[in-house]
């Protein structure tokens, strides 16, 4: 069996995926074996997707890439005017204010730039969100779908708590201190209350974001793709492609019920729920998530379910 430290790794780099849009990608695993597409929530760079869970999915055969969406990390960071408050509360947009469809094209622009014609695909939160909308504009390009810990955009499903509304709406942090620190009140309340609370890797995690390309303002250009979507049911419903839904019973920012509408929408889906799991990936959670990941595109690729941990 291939170990962690002979696994192929390709180290960050940026390409051009068209409309003027430039991704910071990264890969882990042999290039030769099924492709796994890893998407960002909410304000989240690649490292969302913890570096060693990467591993441990490439060690099951999987070719995994992970990347920055736009206006985070080191990708592009759109010149559009941020939403103002008046434009959140109400949902009305400028037309220059892009939806989660120009987020779905990047993703599949990436595809291109590395060659893929097709991959599977598991994003998480607004990740998840982007995903549903790639597989169902353009089912050739997802051979599976992993929609972790998101939703369909209905309103009375998948709604995140009061508390959580409050705590979003605290102005951005201005220093990296004060990033880390909210980082570390956010992640306390929304994180995996059935898991230990790793504040150490938070604090870590919250600098290297700071430090790779902090931009309120992009963040809440993303929030308005989110809003700008509005109710994605009906498309949803039109997904094709083999779906997995993971949700955990413990989401502060995605309540759990809107995993079952997700899985409810799309035809055949399967709904797993994690116990203790919030809106974060715990440590205490990868074996059962690489299970179920890894299990879920060896049966959509036709391999045996024990294929990819024996490679």
């Amino acid at each position: 069996m291939t170990t962690e430290q002979e696994l192929p790794h390709t180290p960050e780099q940026v390409v051009d995926v068209g409309r003027g849009i430039s991704l910071c990608y990264e890969t882990f695993g042999d290039p030769s074996r099924e492709p796994l597409l890893l998407i960002s929530g909410l304000g989240q760079q690649m490292h969302a997707w913890p570096t060693d869970l990467c591993r441990e999915l490439a060690a099951r055969g999987l070719h995994v890439i992970r990347f920055d969406n736009r206006d985070v990390g080191r990708s592009t960071h759109v010149r559009v005017k941020p939403p103002s408050p008046l434009q959140l509360a109400t949902r009305r947009f400028s037309d220059r204010q892009y939806a989660l469809g120009a987020m779905a094209l990047d993703a599949s622009g990436l595809l291109d730039a590395l060659g893929l014609d097709s991959a599977h695909v598991a994003g998480r939160s607004m990740g998840g969100m982007i995903a549903q909308v790639l597989t169902a504009r353009q089912p050739a390009r997802v051979r599976s779908l992993t929609s972790i810990m998101s939703m369909t955009g209905a309103r009375k499903a998948g709604r995140p708590a009061l508390s959580t509304w409050r705590l979003m709406a605290a102005p951005p942090a201005k220093t990296r201190e004060k990033s880390i620190e909210n980082a570390v009140v956010l992640w306390r309340h929304i994180g995996s209350h059935g898991f230990p609370f790793d504040e150490a890797q938070v604090r870590a995690d919250a600098g290297l974001a700071f430090d790779r390309g902090h931009n309120p303002a992009g963040v809440a250009r993303q929030l308005a793709a989110i809003m700008k979507s509005g109710d994605r049911t009906r498309e949803v419903a039109t997904i094709t492609a083999p779906t997995l839904v993971i949700h955990g019973d413990r989401d502060m920012m995605v309540h759990p019920t809107g995993g079952v509408a997700t899985a409810n929408a799309i035809p055949g889906a399967r709904h797993e729920t994690i116990v203790g799991m919030g809106h974060d990936l715990p440590v205490g959670a990868w074996p059962r998530l690489v299970e179920l990941i890894s299990g879920h595109v060896a049966a959509a690729s036709g391999a045996p379910a024990d294929a990819a941990a024996a490679a």
